[in-house]
């Protein structure tokens, strides 16, 4: 292969019909591939490669990494995907203090007794459903190394505003805000990992990515009860206010660090991104076209257009939709172990335990989605990875729906919940694997999908977790017609 003389082609194709535009596949040369046996063979009859395999989607003749696209994506891993799961984090550490607020004086402080505290996420969900398409449509106009740190800022700024509340309508406004500039931070995550990362490659990496919710869960509990017993009271405020600025200004920095870390797309590099030099800029477009990822281009109506046509679109939606409001349960653990008491009357659980025994759940999540997430790039499949965690999730679900069960059966219904929290990133390298041609259609179908699930939390929380009957959850059978849809719709 090295000895191919210059200016000779190095571009792979398969054989197909005529009327069948070829598609591009690997950069070595004077390779075809038989379409009737399905083997790699050189021009002269030699076998090439036997480990090497098609990508059902492109055509692509995938191979072993050489070393230096091993250290490229290695580049990726220590700075695109650390940032963004940092960044993750952070997001998910301010979406979730509010519950861990909530248990912590907050209720009392602001006398919370009704769904206050359910409207909390219903006012979050409303601004973060409009917000969210109009926002993935302006990162295709704005570089992402702009776009998404300005956001960031301005949701940094209104957590820390949230320690100066005094009534449930100041959080209901900061909330609704708060949710608007949080909208594309995940969706901008998923599309910056799609554009650099290749199919095999994929869906772990957005599983690292989104475990860093249940490590931003984790985390806004441990958090909660180090500042409840160290700073509660400090300067004449209370431990949960001290909460709010300590997570707002954590996501300041994280902001400005985004204008030299995020890389923008391979075809368009973020000139700031000091990590990337040309060479590494090469390696990417390399890959893009190795495998046919199609360019981001600014969104149109056409491109919108063509997107709502595609029973893909429909597909993805509802699936996502319905195995995510399936876990809501999970979320309600500390209002249950809340509400236990003792035979005498008083609480079961400290302040600082009810924030802390939910961690063991978020970290059992954390590794279910790197399993999944591994599962699915090893063996390249998607769907099982759906199913099974729709199946398991059935089990929680029908128990909180008997409810009147013993308290070691809810422990281990909440906790066999975290079990199945990891549909996310198969769904989303399903999506990226079906539709690797058109990156407008992808874009949109990611944001509509979340926007939806955002716009039925919004009403669907009140009505199947209401706070007021904490922690008696009297419509948790429609979390199991959840789980339901998925298993039909595969």
């Amino acid at each position: 292969m090295d000895g191919n003389p210059p200016g000779s082609s190095s571009r792979v194709t398969l054989d197909c019909p005529d009327e069948q535009q070829p598609l591009l596949t690997t950069q070595h040369p004077d390779y075809h591939i038989d379409p009737m046996l399905s083997l790699f063979k050189a021009q002269d009859g030699g076998a090439i490669d036997p480990t090497a395999h098609v990508d059902p989607q492109t055509g692509a003749v995938i191979e072993k990494k050489t070393k230096a696209e091993r250290w490229f994506v290695a580049r990726l891993d220590a700075v695109l995907l650390l940032y963004v799961c940092i960044s993750q984090i952070i997001k998910y550490l301010d979406q979730q203090n509010i519950s861990a607020a909530y248990v912590s004086g907050m209720k009392e402080e602001l006398d919370l007794y009704g769904n206050e505290y359910n409207y909390f996420t219903t006012w979050f969900n409303v601004g973060y459903a409009i917000f969210l398409i109009p926002s993935q449509i302006v990162i295709t106009h704005v570089r992402p190394s702009w776009w998404l740190p300005v956001l960031e800022t301005c949701w940094g700024v209104l957590t820390i505003a949230t320690c100066k509340v005094h009534n449930y309508k100041q959080v209901y406004i900061l909330r609704a805000f708060t949710g608007a500039f949080e909208a594309t931070c995940y969706p901008g995550a998923i599309m910056l990992l799609m554009s650099w990362y290749t199919p095999r490659e994929l869906a772990l990496r957005i599983g690292f990515y989104h475990s860093c919710q249940s490590i931003g869960n984790m985390l806004a509990g441990a958090l909660q009860a180090a500042i409840y017993n160290n700073m509660d009271g400090l300067h004449g405020m209370s431990g949960w206010r001290w909460m709010f600025v300590i997570d707002g200004i954590l996501t300041l920095v994280v902001s400005f660090a985004g204008l030299f870390l995020i890389p923008d797309f391979p075809s368009k590099p973020n000139p700031w991104a000091f990590w990337l030099r040309p060479k590494h800029i090469d390696q990417a477009m390399d890959r893009v076209a190795r495998f046919r990822r199609a360019d981001n281009k600014k969104f149109t109506f056409r491109s919108v257009k063509k997107a709502i046509f595609s029973p893909l679109f429909y597909f993805f939606v509802v699936m996502y939709v319905a195995t995510v409001l399936g876990q809501g349960g999970y979320s309600y653990f500390n209002l249950w172990l809340k509400s236990l008491k003792n035979d005498d009357g008083t609480a079961r659980w400290s302040v600082a335990q009810i924030n802390a025994i939910p961690i063991g759940g978020g970290a059992i999540s954390v590794v279910m989605i790197w399993f999944w997430g591994f599962f699915s790039d090893y063996f390249q499949t998607r769907w099982v990875p759906v199913v099974v965690q729709a199946c398991i999730g059935l089990v929680p679900g029908i128990i909180m729906s008997i409810w009147n069960v013993s308290d070691n059966a809810k422990y281990f219904s909440y906790f066999v919940c975290y079990l199945s929290l990891a549909t996310a990133p198969p769904i989303w390298a399903w999506l990226s694997d079906l539709n690797p041609f058109d990156a407008e259609q992808r874009a949109f179908t990611l944001g509509f999908a979340i926007a939806f699930y955002y716009a039925c939390g919004a009403w669907s929380g009140p009505l199947i977790w209401p706070a007021s009957q904490a922690p008696v959850c009297p419509f948790s059978p429609y979390r199991d017609s959840y789980r339901v849809v998925t298993l039909t719709g595969r």
